[in-house]
């Protein structure tokens, strides 16, 4: 199940209208964002490197391994240091508006999990660049660009957030210590040193914070932050006009039983089976009561068990398990259990009929190669390198 809901914002920072919208799916041309990052390319990538404070660097990315020529759009990444004491930085990807960058909107996108990577959403949805599905040969995988990335309508800010998502790192352990409230102050303070640094982003430039899955979470926990300081003129006063989710998390009361709904609306359970769960439930699919009730749960979830939870059209696809705490079926869906994806060495190939869990193969051996890493900026901790992980925190 997917449902995209706005929230905007008037010029006093007031939240006037609540506009739900149902989908079955997100189409990159719904608006705004862009998810991005990119693979191997002859001869090495050039790139110019820019530091703008001492709490922040960025680096200017023009060519990306993978990626053939120069890259077609403007693309930079960067750390901005949100803890001193802990050392606390967040990494981010910026992508300017490929439209009209100096009036197009500014839209801030951060990932589920928690401790997901922003960078699913910059090549797997929203993005300007997306992977070439095909067998992994040993050789970097293929970049290509991606004509229906938000990008096209709007400058997108992909931020690794909280710390401990994709590159973004703290020198003291404390610091991933984090949650929803205590990391939703944290992109607070980023927002407002990444402005400092890039002025002309905020000038008059309308600004949107966006989100998919657990991001439902924070999304509007930030903008209502962000609207406090509007009140309280506190400078700069960043020029919030809404927010969107997609597919947002929200509880398990609400998420879970919301299934049933679903499966029910799209033939996977009977209309015997719905109004079973209805009488003896009362519409709680979590907390079985009685034996009826525990029965027709119990029918429900092997019925839904046979399709794919994130997408019902999609086959399902069952990996060996190995090296890995979970399976690819569960990255690739929007609806996140609450464990992470995490790698302890490369993934188990899944077979290529699995489309979508074969791009999150392909990408583990392109983020994490050494000639991707320094094209990036990525830092270097200590004596040891960041390894991006779809979610989780990991440092090899």
């Amino acid at each position: 199940m997917a449902y995209v809901a706005c929230s905007f914002y008037d010029a006093r920072g007031s939240l006037p209208v609540y506009r739900p919208r149902r989908r079955r799916q997100l189409s990159p041309p719904l608006l705004l964002a862009a998810y991005c990052l990119a693979v191997l390319v002859l001869p090495p990538p050039r790139l110019s490197r820019a530091a703008t404070s001492s709490s922040s660097s960025s680096t200017v990315v023009t060519h990306l391994p993978g990626f053939d020529g120069p890259l077609p759009f403007y693309l930079e990444t960067g750390y901005v240091e949100i803890e001193e004491e802990t050392g606390a930085e967040l990494f981010y990807y910026f992508v300017e508006s490929e439209r009209s960058p100096s009036t197009d909107p500014l839209l801030l996108w951060l990932t589920g999990g928690p401790r997901c990577s922003v960078f699913s959403a910059l090549v797997f949805e929203i993005g300007p660049l997306k992977f070439v599905v095909e067998p992994y040969d040993g050789t970097l995988p293929r970049l290509v660009y991606n004509p229906y990335s938000w990008t096209q309508m709007a400058s997108i800010l992909f931020l690794d957030s909280p710390v401990g998502s994709g590159f973004s790192y703290a020198r003291d352990p404390k610091a991933y210590e984090v949650g929803d409230i205590s990391s939703s102050r944290q992109v607070l303070t980023f927002l407002r040193k990444w402005f400092d640094d890039h002025p002309k982003y905020f000038l008059d430039r309308p600004f949107y914070i966006g989100g998919d899955s657990y991001a439902g979470k924070v999304v509007p926990l930030i903008a209502h932050y962000i609207s406090e300081g509007i009140k309280g003129m506190q400078q700069p006063i960043i020029k919030l006009k809404g927010y969107i989710v997609g597919n947002p998390i929200t509880g398990d009361k609400i998420d879970t039983n919301s299934k049933v709904t679903f499966s029910h609306s799209f033939g996977i359970i009977s209309n015997q089976q719905y109004e079973a769960f209805i009488k003896n439930c009362k519409g709680d699919y979590l907390n079985p009561t009685n034996k009826p009730c525990t029965d027709v749960v119990h029918t429900i979830k092997k019925l839904m068990s046979e399709v794919s939870e994130g997408n019902i059209l999609r086959p399902i696809c069952h990996i060996p398990s190995g090296k890995r705490r979970s399976t690819m079926e569960d990255v690739s869906s929007l609806v996140e259990k609450h464990h992470h994806y995490q790698l302890t060495d490369a993934p188990d190939e899944p077979p290529f009929y699995c489309f979508y869990e074969y791009r999150y193969y392909l990408s583990y051996f392109w983020a994490n190669d050494n000639v991707v890493r320094i094209a990036l900026g990525i830092k270097e901790v200590g004596e040891t390198n960041l390894v991006l992980k779809l979610c989780g925190l990991d440092l090899n």
